[in-house]
């Protein structure tokens, strides 16, 4: 069979015509920017207005700085503490600041000493992004460079990437190059989701064989159930109410399930396993009183990984006695998700290689900027089908 094939110049007109609209519009991007960086055009954002109010606002295009890069988001997620900060409060009161801090993007523009990344590029953004030579980055702690929670940037310290364009500090060290095999959608998952419910596996600091019990079988809880399995848990007893989240949690390598509603989470695991506890507690999900469950669910010895936002709440409370008046070698840790390029690069290769498959997370997707308001309602109203709502605004 022979199919005949017209040219433009020497070149088969499909590849000539995808080049020239590629390049059609890299132009047009470069033009947008370049009228908000003039001041020409104002940028939309979706915005916290005060707390318990948001809408869509105009404000200046942030501006790049020589380590920096600008980026317009490919697709954003909305997490739970889109909902803590907007309706509760729990970071104090933000003005007209873009709201978000999971997406994907594309580089717009790059600051002169960037040497990895250029316009056009699709990028991975971590909701941390750190500054890495920072005095907390070289003691280990990069996701507190410049204080406490404070390489969590995006719609905490400054606006968010729920809108046309957003501001990432140091590129070389935060951003990562999407794979090609991995969509936008499911690269929203990998800014947050993935490297927060891994890092309660990592502070409970899971061994091969051991029980591990997950709090929480959300978004969060999910990834800390995948990371359980990953790393050897031979036992994982997942706390959750929601069938779709059951389900899911359960392809994921859950292997028994306790209700909440049925009574207290540390008697029934005490129940399960003839007395003895668990070896390793991961908190996502609950509230303050939580940690009293996990301490009297789990073995002396074990270790606790809370990577859980406490919204609301004056103190955490741990139990005396189960807790070994002080004494029984009970380990308490929370922490904020490390962020940065190598931790993006490394877990984005886990779904590459088609050890992590992150498409089960997402079960409300939308498709266009007119329908962000919606998903973010959607994630206060929490309906029984949920685990994640994305917006993919191109794919």
């Amino acid at each position: 069979m022979h199919i005949q094939t017209h040219t433009i110049n020497g070149i088969p007109h499909i590849v000539y015509l995808n080049a020239r609209i590629s390049c059609l519009r890299k132009n047009i991007i470069n033009l947008v920017y370049k009228g908000h960086k003039e001041g020409g055009v104002p940028m939309k954002g979706y915005a916290m207005l005060k707390i318990g109010e948001s809408g869509w606002i105009e404000k200046d295009a942030p501006k790049c700085g020589p380590l920096d890069a600008i980026c317009k988001p490919l697709a954003v997620a909305i997490c739970t503490s889109d909902v803590h900060t907007l309706w509760e409060g729990a970071i104090g009161d933000r003005h007209n600041m873009i709201l978000g801090h999971e997406c994907c993007g594309e580089v717009v523009e790059v600051g002169e000493l960037v040497k990895d990344f250029k316009p056009g590029d699709r990028v991975l953004v971590p909701a941390i992004t750190p500054d890495w030579n920072s005095l907390e980055a070289q003691a280990g702690y990069a996701m507190h460079s410049g204080g406490m929670l404070a390489g969590w940037k995006f719609s905490n310290f400054k606006d968010g990437v729920f809108g046309e364009l957003f501001h990432v500090n140091d590129a070389d060290g935060n951003l990562a190059h999407l794979p090609s095999n991995i969509s936008p959608a499911d690269a929203c998952i990998l800014s947050d989701m993935v490297p927060t419910g891994f890092h309660a596996v990592e502070l409970a600091d899971v061994q091969f064989g051991d029980t591990v019990l997950v709090i929480g079988i959300g978004p969060v809880g999910l990834m800390s159930v995948a990371g359980a399995a990953l790393r050897g848990a031979s036992r994982i007893i997942a706390v959750g109410t929601r069938p779709k989240c059951v389900e899911v949690a359960k392809g994921y390598g859950a292997n028994e399930f306790i209700n909440y509603k049925d009574g207290s989470i540390s008697e029934q695991v005490l129940k399960m396993t003839q007395g003895k506890g668990v070896d390793r507690v991961c908190i996502a999900g609950g509230n303050c009183s939580t940690f009293e469950e996990a301490v009297k669910a789990l073995k002396p010895g074990g270790k606790i990984g809370n990577v859980n936002y406490l919204g609301s709440g004056e103190f955490v409370t741990i139990p005396r006695v189960e807790w070994g008046v002080g004494m029984g070698h009970k380990d308490i840790r929370g922490g904020l998700m490390p962020g940065g390029r190598l931790r993006m690069e490394k877990l984005s290769s886990l779904v590459s290689a088609g050890r992590l498959d992150l498409h089960p997370e997402i079960t409300h997707l939308y498709h266009g900027w007119e329908h962000l308001e919606e998903a973010i309602f959607t994630m206060r109203e929490k309906p029984v089908d949920l685990i994640k709502p994305v917006v993919v605004l191109e794919d």
